[in-house]
């Protein structure tokens, strides 16, 4: 990108989510993690029997399984994850959950690049970052997929 344009304009519900990160303490940051570790959407039944080969994020220490779901141009994701021993990540999927489902597509997809660090700033979780973003790089794939015309 040149160096005289603005960077491309976030949609409201990522620049919301990156907004009051941004805006709270070490502290603050690690209390509202643990509130929404408790808030991950469970797994639906109907996509408990599939083939977990195509949904698992194998770049994330922990076992975490994305499933999306597209309606009305609409996507929705899940997550599989064991919230009682995974908390930070639970509570990761379900703020970027907040931001992005329900919403078309290109909302995954602008996701910006530095999404994981303007959110963990500070928490002293570098070691997931890896893991965090590969996980929206498999989110943002299935946004790819939903958008490409059908073969």
């Amino acid at each position: 990108m040149p160096q005289n344009e603005p960077p491309p304009e976030l949609p409201a519900s990522i620049a919301r989510v990156l907004g009051q990160f941004a805006a709270l303490g070490r502290e603050e940051k690690m209390q509202t993690l643990l509130h929404y570790s408790k808030k991950l959407e469970p797994l639906p039944e109907r996509l408990q029997a599939l083939d977990r080969s195509t949904f698992n994020v194998p770049e994330c220490q922990t076992h975490v399984d994305l499933f999306p779901e597209m309606h009305d141009g609409k996507m929705h994701f899940y997550a599989d994850v064991n919230v009682r021993q995974s908390p930070t990540i639970a509570a990761f999927l379900a703020i970027l959950f907040s931001a992005i489902n329900d919403q078309p597509p290109q909302t995954t997809l602008a996701i910006p690049p530095d999404f994981v660090r303007r959110m963990m700033d500070g928490i002293g979780l570098a070691g997931r970052e890896t893991g965090l973003s590969a996980m929206i790089a498999r989110l943002q794939a299935h946004a790819r997929r939903a958008l490409a015309p059908a073969p």
